[in-house]
Parts: C-alpha cells; sequence; structure tokens
C-alpha cells in the first residue's frame, strides 16, 4: 500500500499535471508547463479553485480569448520541439466551443496541447443547465462533443476514479510523436469538486520518453534501391525534420549524395538559407529553382511531408515520366500517400540509417551544379524583390520582408499564417536558424500569430519574437496583446495595413469572382464595396490596448522603426500602409511557380469567369495521379 491522498478532482489533475516529464536524447523536460485559463460558472469552482490551491504546482495564464489561448499553447509546443506544452481551461459553453478553432489547428499540426473545458452536471440536478445544449436523441451529449473530431484524445470525466486511466491516456497522446494533437478531458463542473482518495502512486513523477523507430530492415533496403537508381533524385522535407530535430542529420545526408533539397511550409529551416544543397520552398508558393527540378525528378525523397496541396501544386507538380516517391516518416498514415515506397521511422533515425547504407553514393556532379546554378539564379531574383531604390517612397509587402531581413539574426523569430505573407516568406525568406521560420500553413488560422508570439516568447524568453500580421488578421484577434502586455513580453507586431483580405482578393480575381467581398471599403451607390477605404486607424487601437507604437510611412522609417522594434524593452507594434505590389522589378514578389486547384464555376455569363473557366480546365489536366 503506498496511501491515499484526499483531494478534490481538479486538484488531483492539477497536481498529476505538475509531475509529468517528456525525455528524448537524455534531455529532460516538463510536459505541462503553465496553465491558461478564463473562467465561469463550469470551471471556476473546481479548475480556478485548485489553481489558487497549488500556486507552487502550476503557474498561470491570464487570456482573453479562448481560442487565442490554444494558439499560444501550440506556439509554445512547436517551439518546444513538441516536448512541453501548456493546458487551457474554458467554461462550459461559449468558453469551450470557442475551443473548437484552435483544437483543428494543433491536431493539423501534430502539435500536442491540453483542453481541459468544464462541462454540464454529471449528475443532472436540473435539466436543461445554463449553456446545456439540449439533444432529444441523447443524454449524454454536450456541446463538449464539438470537440470530438478535433481532438486526437477525448474523454468526458463523469466520476472521479475515470480521470486516472484518462489522464494516463492523455499523456500517452500528447508525447507520442505519430499521434499528438489536441487531448480533450471535459470535466464536468459538478465532478471537478468532489473529493477523492487518490493512490499516492498517481502522483508519483512520470517520464514520458519520445521514442525514435528505426527503420524496417526490408522497408530500408526498398528505399535504398530506389535512390541508388535515381539520376536526379530531390527531397522534400516537411514538418517532421523539424520535430525530430533532425537538422543535423538531414544536412549531412545532402552533403554526402548531393541530392538537393526542397522543404515545405512546416520544414523551412531544415536547411539554412547559405546550405549548398537547400533549394528553398516548395510547391504553389514554392522557388522557382525547387519546382523546376521537381518537374524533373525522377524520385522524390519525402521526409516527414503530409504531401499536402501545395507542396504537390494540386498533384501537377511531380510530372517526369515514371517518377516515384519514398516516404521517410513516423506516421504510417503520412508514409503510405503518393503510393510510395514506406520507409517508417523516426526522420532523424531514419535519415542516419540511409547514410550508412549509401556509402560513397553521390549524384552525377552536372546534377549537383545544375542545382546551385538554379539556387543561385533565384538568390537573384529575391535581392531584386528585397529592393527599394527610392527610400521616401511607401513601401510594398515585399520591401518590408526586406527590411527584416536585413536586421535580424539567428536569435530572432518570425511568426505568421494567413493572408499573401505566408506564400512571400516560403518563397523568399532566408531562415538564418533552424527555428527562425514559424509560419503555421496547416491550418493557416487567422489570428494565430499575435498568441503565437506569447507563447513562443514563454518558450524562448531571451529572444526577440516577431508576429507579422495584415489588418485582416489583425482584426481577428488583437486582444492577447493585452496579455502581453500584461506579462511584460517584449513581443514585436508588425502590422501591414493593406485595406482588406489582399490574399484572397488577388485569388477571387483569378478564379473569376472579381474581389468581390474581399476589400474593407465603404458602399458604393450601386451597393458594391468598392468605395472609400474604411478610416480604421489599427495604430491607435494597438496603442489603446497598452503597446508602444511606431508608425512608418516611407522605406526609411520602415526600417527605422523595425531596428527600434528589435531593441525595444516592451511589446511594440511596428504600423505601415503597404504600397500594391508594382507587379515586376523592385518591391515585387515573383509568381507562383506551380499551380493550386481552386475550383471555378463551370458556367458563368461574366467574361472574367468564363476566362478563369478556360484557364482551369487548361490547368486541371496536367494533374497526375501518383499510383506507383
Amino acid at each position: 500500500m503506498t496511501g491515499t491522498r484526499r483531494l478534490t478532482v481538479a486538484q488531483a489533475l492539477i497536481a498529476f499535471l505538475a509531475r509529468q516529464f517528456t525525455e528524448r536524447d537524455g534531455v529532460r523536460h516538463r510536459l505541462i508547463k503553465a496553465t491558461w485559463g478564463i473562467f465561469g460558472h463550469g470551471n471556476v469552482a473546481g479548475l480556478g479553485q485548485a489553481l489558487v490551491e497549488y500556486p507552487d504546482l502550476m503557474p498561470f495564464h491570464q487570456g482573453r480569448n479562448e481560442q487565442a489561448m490554444v494558439h499560444a499553447a501550440v506556439g509554445h509546443a512547436r517551439q518546444s520541439g513538441r516536448l512541453s506544452t501548456h493546458a487551457v481551461t474554458t467554461s462550459i459553453g461559449p468558453g469551450a466551443t470557442n475551443l473548437v478553432t484552435g483544437a483543428a489547428l494543433a491536431t493539423i499540426n501534430r502539435l500536442p496541447v491540453l483542453l481541459l473545458p468544464g462541462d454540464t452536471f454529471a449528475t443532472r440536478p436540473a435539466d436543461p443547465v445554463l449553456q446545456q445544449l439540449e439533444v432529444p436523441y441523447a443524454g449524454d451529449v454536450s456541446v463538449n462533443d464539438c470537440l470530438r473530431p478535433v481532438s486526437r484524445y477525448f474523454d468526458r470525466i463523469t466520476r472521479p476514479e475515470a480521470l486516472v486511466p484518462a489522464a494516463l491516456a492523455a499523456m500517452r497522446v500528447l508525447t507520442d510523436p505519430a499521434e499528438t494533437g489536441a487531448v480533450t478531458l471535459a470535466l464536468p463542473q459538478d465532478v471537478q469538486t468532489e473529493a477523492h482518495d487518490w493512490p499516492e502512486d498517481f502522483f508519483t513523477e512520470r517520464v514520458w520518453h519520445i521514442r525514435r523507430p528505426a527503420p524496417d530492415p526490408a522497408e530500408l533496403g526498398a528505399a535504398v534501391r530506389e535512390l541508388r537508381a535515381a539520376r536526379r533524385p530531390l527531397i522534400v522535407a516537411g514538418g517532421g525534420v523539424r520535430h525530430s530535430g533532425a537538422e543535423a542529420a538531414l544536412a549531412a545526408f545532402a552533403e554526402s549524395t548531393g541530392i538537393p533539397v526542397a522543404v515545405t511550409q512546416a520544414g523551412k529551416g531544415s536547411l539554412l538559407h547559405d546550405h549548398p544543397r537547400d533549394l528553398g520552398g516548395l510547391g504553389h508558393t514554392g522557388t522557382a529553382a525547387a519546382n523546376e527540378l521537381a518537374r524533373t525528378a525522377d524520385l522524390l525523397l519525402g521526409i516527414g511531408t503530409r504531401w499536402t496541396d501545395f507542396t504537390t501544386a494540386s498533384g501537377t507538380l511531380f510530372t517526369a515520366p515514371g517518377a516515384r516517391f519514398v516516404n521517410l516518416n513516423i506516421a504510417p498514415f503520412d508514409a503510405h500517400k503518393m503510393s510510395g515506397t514506406t520507409l517508417i521511422a523516426d526522420a532523424r533515425t531514419g535519415l542516419e540509417a540511409l547514410a550508412e547504407a549509401l556509402p560513397g553514393h553521390r549524384v552525377d556532379e552536372s546534377y549537383a551544379a545544375a542545382c546551385t546554378t538554379a539556387k543561385q539564379q533565384w538568390e537573384l531574383r529575391v535581392d531584386e524583390a528585397y529592393a527599394a531604390p527610392d527610400l521616401s517612397a511607401a513601401p510594398t509587402q515585399t520591401q518590408v520582408l526586406g527590411g527584416l531581413d536585413s536586421l535580424l539574426g539567428p536569435e530572432d523569430i518570425l511568426i505568421n499564417a494567413a493572408g499573401s505573407l505566408p506564400g512571400d516568406l516560403h518563397k523568399l525568406w532566408r531562415p538564418r536558424s533552424h527555428d527562425q521560420y514559424h509560419v503555421e500553413y496547416g491550418y493557416s488560422c487567422m489570428g494565430y500569430e499575435i498568441p503565437a508570439a506569447i507563447g513562443v516568447r514563454l518558450a524562448a524568453p531571451a529572444r526577440p519574437v516577431w508576429a507579422l500580421v495584415g489588418d485582416g488578421t489583425y482584426l481577428m484577434m488583437p486582444t492577447e496583446l493585452v496579455t502581453a502586455v500584461q506579462l511584460g513580453l517584449p513581443i514585436k507586431v508588425v502590422v501591414l495595413q493593406n485595406h482588406g483580405y489582399a490574399s484572397i482578393g488577388g485569388l477571387s480575381r483569378s478564379v473569376g469572382a472579381e474581389g468581390f467581398g474581399t476589400a474593407y471599403r465603404f458602399r458604393a451607390p450601386d451597393g458594391t464595396y468598392t468605395g472609400d477605404p474604411l478610416p480604421v486607424d489599427l495604430a491607435a487601437n494597438a496603442a489603446s490596448l497598452g503597446l508602444r507604437v511606431l508608425r512608418a510611412t516611407t522605406v526609411a522609417e520602415l526600417r527605422t522603426a523595425l531596428a527600434t522594434a528589435r531593441a525595444a524593452s516592451e511589446p511594440t507594434c511596428v504600423y505601415v500602409e503597404t504600397a500594391p505590389d508594382p507587379g515586376t522589378g523592385p518591391g515585387s514578389v515573383p509568381p507562383a511557380e506551380a499551380w493550386w486547384d481552386v475550383p471555378v464555376a463551370q458556367t458563368a455569363s461574366r467574361p472574367e469567369a468564363v476566362r478563369a473557366r478556360e484557364e482551369y480546365e487548361r490547368r486541371v489536366g496536367g494533374r497526375r495521379w501518383a499510383l506507383g
């Protein structure tokens, strides 16, 4: 007998979470570093009281928006290499349902976060209670069931005894490198406050080992044969490389074999921008260098990639006759995509096994030289895009990135998620460290950047953290700026004002929808939103929330403002009204070198839609089914 401890369910959960650790490569990390919370009747007397009871066990952060709290936890988890994360508690009702978007983002991006929403009474003393969803055919359904499809694990704790197996299962999923994502433990508000005699063993320290599975010998042999037979192989590095900490192994493998490397959004930074084998971004938002080699590659070695439609240009990019795929991935679900040869293993372990099995193997030097030339030519295009010959002119969005490019060092971290910025960054950004590039593009969630910057800064307290947002994204979720002020976190927020959804506006025009509903403008006399821009002052808004604000109207002012923000010791906003992309020359972003499938109206009377459909039919005809 180890004895028991009498605690409420909420108190026991907090005491349990404080003693969970991860370990990888001999280094230990606390798994749940802190808890975010907004309190209502569904959690204030349970988890709220438990956090008051045990302030030394669990640090607490006060949030302003439930979705944003999840984003902050996810940003922390990504910056921590998925070895640490945060918990998030809300009340039942609007607070709980506000978690759904953040949970979806975490699960899609394979990033761990623990959600602890309150729930309706398990004992059902009255029916319905406040914020109860009445479902005539099922008495055990609450709004928290919305979280089931976006969670990797879900349980509702209707009895105190159920907490023990549920909490252990939750930790198993949070620490599983192939299955991790959002984990939800729904906690009925009456059960949270119930006392129970818990076994002391429940509160002993547990260390969850993050495994590095090695490849199966037969799969490894098949992958080696494919690589030896290839004449124009291309590595596609995805987020799994970074999650595994496999960057050094990838660099060594690319150097020894001469195989060039293209990166997905999640994989950018796997190689630094000046590595001789780096080709930059791949796919619809990729570089001309990477996409041209992808079209002629006879073998694609995918490492930790999900093969999304942006990466494959909606199935139109890998068009060389007989092109084959080898998929090195810790998740069998992803390893079997593209009908490729599977190599189910940890990215670092798998790369090391491939290198050991391919001693002396190297691509033809003429192919390696062609890759080098293509990369050099692309770098010249990046230089032109960043150039700003007139310092007194308003900067384009690309010139804003150029200003950051000239200022930021390897210690800086750059965060973005939505709008046209992810495409521009994927094409143009030159990562100086493996974790500098933090673009959330699995869900591309507007509003992610500011709360994620808070989570990243909490994980990396000595490093400058930048959140890049357009005006549309800023208006989605500026509330956590107050949290940054409250916590004294000197995040740097760059707000690019372009009066609407510039990215979707451009897409809308390309698919025949004429930019409808994408600009922030007054209504014109004909009822359309084509009047003057709305007189919204986002800089004044940021200042009202407690930030120091630096306004920039010219390239010269922008460069000064960015340097001032980088040195600031308080949360700072750089606000800049951007000039339109000129289309060509300095300040313009090179066009997409690969397609993206956005279906166009099959029948229409407006000429723009008719032309767009003709182009769509031409493009979709180039799709290649990956069937081996």
